[in-house]
């Protein structure tokens, strides 16, 4: 079981699976809270969503954050079409893969010139991926989400 508080599904579907570790109780405080804040959470994705509904996203960031992200970018209606790292291990990508939409490329340690041709196939309508790849995207005339800092 892997936990992930991206996106409102994945925060209920985690917040579950952990009140699944406790008595009734719990399990019945872990409903109110979803109750009680799911509405807030769809009313952002009601929103949102007509926007972005099949627009597609390319994701190049390290840690967890590729496979941990995809659920909010789904719940807004988007389509991960490219995600990648920069330093990843094989169990990195075994635990990719199964979360990403069956046409996902998977890149590793790509360069900044990789990621250019990646972007003119796959045609993403963002990128999310850190300060390096910022300018490269950015000069592309791509929107881009800084995912390392919030600047």
């Amino acid at each position: 079981w892997s936990s992930t508080f991206f996106g409102p599904s994945k925060i209920k579907e985690s917040l579950r699976a952990i009140g699944e570790r406790f008595d009734d109780r719990i399990k019945e405080n872990v409903e109110k809270v979803i109750a009680k804040y799911d509405p807030i959470m769809q009313a952002v994705i009601d929103e949102y969503r007509p926007r972005l509904e099949g627009k597609k996203v390319m994701i190049y960031v390290g840690g967890l954050r590729p496979r941990h992200t995809v659920g909010a970018y789904e719940d807004l209606g988007m389509v991960v079409v490219g995600t990648g790292y920069e330093f990843a291990h094989g169990d990195d990508y075994e635990r990719t893969s199964p979360e990403m939409p069956v046409d996902t490329v998977i890149f590793d340690d790509a360069s900044e010139f990789e990621l250019e041709k990646f972007a003119h196939q796959i045609k993403p309508d963002l990128v999310a991926s850190g300060i390096k790849e910022k300018y490269v995207f950015q000069k592309m005339g791509l929107p881009f989400r800084q995912m390392h800092s919030w600047d």
